[in-house]
């Protein structure tokens, strides 16, 4: 697996520890002047469930979503790899899904980023450098952006409501589990190739993992019942449930590392 650089994403804000009962002013609509100017020059992290609902929406393969829309950068704090969309090759760095009179395209499907925006979401960026362990968020306001002149009023648990965030950050709750639990172990521990290329194919390439479940020996490791297999065969969101549960058991036991990915546990 090659990545693209040895870079960690990070905001250009310096975060202001907001909560869910935090109020904010903003609106967003085609009648704002900057419409979609959010849409260029971004940098947007895609989590697996933004990857899995893009490509049932394009209706294409892991594979080939991956090779059209991403770019692969590894997290430098936790080691591992994770996915950014790939921006147009025009003067504004745009969305490859934003059009300028009618915005996003793949609106009901738009990753989580897009969703949250204005908020960010400070656990995965600031692992390790806060002392509350309950989630917390912070506000990204460009300079371009005039939706904060606009009147609605918002909480961040009703923005995250209205945005649909809460099912995603559900489902992308195991992922965000072992990237937190890798930044905050010691640095000198390194993931080894293989476990990079296990996660990067567990989180991001659902189509792979299946056939990696159902057409090996995997499932004869584990003790599953016959209506968890029929789950996980069926549901590709109870798959990538589960395939969060095989890295953890694979990468943590007890408390103890193990990430050298040679064997699989029961």
């Amino acid at each position: 697996m090659n990545t693209t650089n040895d870079t960690e994403i990070k905001s250009e804000v310096i975060p202001e520890q907001l909560g869910n009962t935090s109020q904010f002013r903003f609106q967003c609509h085609k009648g704002v002047k900057c419409f979609t100017k959010c849409c260029r020059g971004i940098d947007i992290m895609l989590t697996p469930y933004d990857i899995l609902t893009m490509k049932k929406r394009l209706d294409i393969s892991s594979d080939e979503f991956l090779a059209l829309y991403t770019d692969i950068r590894l997290l430098e704090k936790a080691d591992m790899p994770v996915v950014t969309l790939k921006l147009l090759d025009d003067d504004q760095k745009s969305c490859p899904f934003v059009r300028d009179e009618e915005g996003c395209i793949i609106y009901e499907d738009r990753p989580s980023t897009c969703r949250y925006y204005p908020l960010g979401m400070g656990a995965l960026s600031y692992a390790g450098q806060i002392n509350d362990n309950d989630a917390f968020f912070f506000m990204v306001k460009e300079s371009h952006c005039l939706g904060f002149q606009e009147e609605k009023t918002w909480s961040v648990a009703d923005w995250r409501e209205d945005q649909g965030v809460n099912v995603r950050d559900e489902v992308n709750a195991g992922w965000t589990d072992l990237i937190v639990k890798k930044k905050t172990i010691p640095a000198s521990i390194k993931l080894t190739e293989k476990s990079k290329q296990l996660f990067f194919m567990v989180c991001y390439n659902i189509d792979k993992f299946k056939r990696f479940v159902f057409e090996s020996s995997f499932l004869e490791k584990f003790s599953l019942d016959d209506d968890r297999i029929e789950a996980i065969r069926n549901d590709d969101v109870e798959l990538l449930k589960f395939g969060f549960e095989w890295l953890k058991s694979l990468f943590f036991e007890e408390g103890n590392i193990n990430i050298t990915g040679d064997e699989l546990r029961n």
